[in-house]
C-alpha cells in the first residue's frame, strides 16, 4: 500500500475489500481496548450550495435511530459495557467512532455499521434535532474566540464552500428537508469514500471478517470531489461588547500534499507553538499584552490557511497588532539554529506521544487513508521534519507572509487599525 522508502509501522495494516471500502488497523497487544470508526472523506466543503450545513445535521441524526435500534439503544448498547460513542464532522471529512474493551469490538462496529447503513432520518427525531443545532450555533456564537475562526475562513475563501460554517446557517438548518439528507448520505456515505479503521488489542484478520460481514454495500459509487478553494484574504470586522477583541491575522497556507507543508508546521511551531514560541515570549511574557496568542497551520486537500490568533483588552489593541506585524515581518531574517531544533524537537515528540492512544491511532489511519491514499509511517514524518533546515523555514516564511493577509476581529474595535496598515507594516 506505501509508495515511500519507508517501512509500513510494525502492527499496521490495510486490506480493501471487493466493494472499494478499506479497512485500516493497527495492532496493539500490550493494551486492553480498542478504538474503531468509520471515516469518510466528505465533510461541509462537499455539500450543495443550498444546503450549508447537511453533513452535520446527517452526522446528529445517525444517533437518532435505525429500524432495529432507537436513539437510546445506540447509547445505551455501548455504554453498557462501559464504552463511549462519538462522531465529529470537519470541512473534508466525518468520522463515527467507538472506543470500547477488546472483547467489546464486535458490538461497537456493529452498532457503527448500522448506524452508517440504516439511518430512518425520523421526522419527528429531526424536528427535536434542528432545535439542538441551533442551540449549538447559537452558541457558538456567543463564543467569539471560536466564532471567529468561521468569519476568518469566510473571509480568506469568500463565496466558496470551503468558507461556509460547518455547523451551517439557522435558516438552512430550520428548513432543510429529509430528502436532502437522505440524498446526502446516498451519494457520499459510499465505500470509495470510506475507511473502516480500528486501533488496539485486535487482529486485523478480526476486524477484515467483521467488515466484510457488516457492510453490505453492493458497489463502491464514487469518490465525491470538492470545489476547488482559491485563497484571497481580506477583512472582516464586527464591533461587539465584550470584554477582549479577538484578532485572527491569516495568509495564504500550503497543502497536504505541498513540499513545504514540514517546513509550514516547524514555522508554527516556532513562532507561535508553545511557551518558548516568538510570539508569546514578546507578546505575552515581555509586553504582557495578551493571556492567549498562538499560530497555528491548516492544510487541506488542495489549499490552506496559515494563522495568528490573540485575544486583548481593547486599550492594547493599537499596541498588539505592530508587535505582531514586527515578528511576522523579521522572522525570516532573524532564525536561529536553537529555534528549529526546538520546534522540531516538539513536534516529532507530538507525533510519538500520539502512538500510545488507540483513539489517535485510529484517527491516523483513518484520516491519512482518505487524505493520502496511504497510511504514513510515523518514521517518514520524522525524517521528514528531520530534512526541514533554516533555509526551508526561511523560504516558507517568505511565500506565506508575502500573500494577502486576512484579518478577521470580535469585539470593541476602536483600537485596531486597517487592512491596508496591517499590509504596509508586513511590507516595510
Amino acid at each position: 500500500m506505501s509508495n515511500s522508502s519507508f517501512p509500513a509501522a510494525p502492527g499496521t495494516r490495510v486490506t480493501t475489500l471487493p466493494n472499494g471500502l478499506r479497512v485500516a488497523t493497527d495492532t496493539m497487544p500490550h493494551v486492553e481496548t480498542v478504538s474503531v470508526g468509520i471515516w469518510f472523506g466528505v465533510g461541509s466543503r462537499h455539500e450543495p450550495l443550498a444546503a450549508n450545513g447537511v453533513a452535520h445535521l446527517v452526522e446528529h441524526m445517525l444517533f437518532k435511530g435505525t429500524p432495529t435500534r432507537d436513539a437510546f439503544a445506540i447509547s445505551a448498547e455501548i455504554e453498557n459495557v462501559g464504552g463511549h460513542l462519538n462522531a465529529y464532522t470537519s470541512r473534508e471529512q466525518t468520522c463515527y467512532y467507538a472506543k470500547v474493551l477488546k472483547e467489546d469490538l464486535g458490538l461497537a462496529l456493529g452498532i457503527l455499521a448500522d448506524m452508517v447503513q440504516n439511518p430512518l432520518f425520523d421526522e419527528g427525531e429531526l424536528a427535536k434535532e434542528r432545535q439542538v443545532i441551533l442551540q449549538e450555533i447559537g452558541q457558538a456564537e456567543d463564543t467569539p474566540d471560536d466564532i471567529v475562526y468561521d468569519h476568518f475562513l469566510a473571509t480568506a475563501f469568500p463565496k466558496q464552500r470551503l468558507g461556509r460554517p460547518v455547523l451551517g446557517t439557522a435558516d438552512v438548518v430550520e428548513s432543510l428537508p429529509r430528502a436532502a439528507m437522505v440524498d446526502y448520505v446516498t451519494g457520499r456515505y459510499v465505500p470509495a469514500n470510506m475507511v473502516v479503521a480500528a486501533a488496539g488489542n485486535i487482529t486485523h484478520e478480526q476486524v477484515v471478517e467483521l467488515a466484510a460481514r457488516l457492510f453490505t454495500y453492493a458497489g463502491a459509487g464514487e469518490v465525491t470531489g470538492a470545489e476547488q478553494a482559491l485563497y484571497q484574504g481580506g477583512e472582516f470586522r464586527e464591533d461587539r461588547d465584550l470584554e477582549q477583541v479577538h484578532v485572527l491575522l491569516g495568509f495564504d497556507g500550503v497543502s497536504n500534499n505541498s513540499p513545504d507543508l514540514h517546513a509550514a508546521m516547524v514555522l508554527s511551531t516556532l513562532l507561535g507553538g508553545g511557551m518558548s514560541s516568538r510570539l508569546f515570549q514578546e507578546v505575552r511574557e515581555k509586553r504582557g499584552l495578551v493571556y492567549s496568542v498562538h499560530s497555528f497551520n491548516w492544510s487541506m486537500a488542495d489549499s490552506g490557511v496559515f494563522g495568528i490568533y490573540a485575544g486583548t483588552g481593547p486599550d492594547r489593541t493599537a499596541e498588539l497588532i505592530p508587535v505582531i506585524c514586527e515578528e511576522v515581518r523579521k522572522l525570516a531574517g532573524t532564525l536561529t539554529s536553537d529555534e528549529l531544533v526546538r520546534a522540531k524537537a516538539q513536534l516529532k515528540a507530538s507525533q510519538l506521544m500520539g502512538l500510545e492512544s488507540t483513539t489517535n491511532r485510529a484517527e491516523q489511519l483513518g484520516s491519512q487513508l482518505l487524505t493520502y491514499g496511504r497510511v504514513i509511517p510515523p518514521a517518514e514524518t520524522v525524517a521528514k521534519l528531520d530534512a526541514v533546515d533554516l533555509a526551508a523555514v526561511a523560504a516558507c516564511a517568505d511565500r506565506l507572509f508575502g500573500s494577502r493577509p486576512t484579518l478577521t476581529a470580535l469585539g470593541p474595535l476602536d483600537g485596531l487599525e486597517s487592512l491596508d496598515s496591517v499590509t504596509s507594516r508586513l511590507a516595510a
